[in-house]
């Protein structure tokens, strides 16, 4: 009887690994387009934020195009590498391009901001508390009235994973 030596042992496990269910992603966490779409319907909801791939550039085109109907133009390949996130949820791959007060994380939905708190301690009576207060993914805008941050109102309607339900869209396979 002979003893599996490490390597055979080694290639065994990877054999087995690659077979798993779940894709593997491509270093770096980009994914190629096959194995994101593979993945989110295999898993269905992942709240993981993953960055911009080539692979996907088409339907993220068409994701930009819904999000922006007026935007003048396709973004340029370098503004989608700085911009475009995907995420999974109900199986399919979303998109959300960041920006200016454009967040694409998982939204802080606590009425309570110690942030908004901090900053009418010193701006008692402002009318906006600013979201570099607050934090980017403050659900709620704030305004100060003696020195205590009051709530204004609700910025921003998340969807059943506690994203931002207007900055996110399914991207279209192919």
């Amino acid at each position: 009887m002979r003893a599996f030596r490490l390597p055979t042992i080694g290639v065994f496990i990877s054999g087995l690994l690659s077979a798993c269910a779940f894709p593997v992603l491509a270093s770096g966490g980009v994914a190629t387009a096959q194995t994101l779409y593979q993945l989110c319907r295999q898993v269905k909801n992942d709240d993981t934020i993953r960055p911009y791939s080539h692979e996907l550039y088409g339907g993220t085109v068409k994701a930009f195009k819904k999000l922006f109907p007026n935007a003048n133009g396709t973004p340029a390949e370098s503004e989608l590498q700085t911009q475009a996130n995907y995420r999974c949820m109900d199986g399919k791959v979303l998109a959300c391009f960041v920006g200016a007060n454009l967040p694409c994380a998982k939204m802080n939905a606590a009425r309570d901001n110690p942030g908004a708190n901090e900053f009418c301690k010193t701006n008692p009576n402002d009318d906006v508390v600013p979201a570099f207060a607050t934090g980017h993914d403050a659900v709620y805008s704030y305004k100060c009235a003696s020195g205590k941050a009051v709530v204004t109102g609700n910025s921003w309607a998340l969807d059943k994973r506690g994203f931002a339900k207007e900055l996110w869209t399914e991207v279209p396979p192919h």
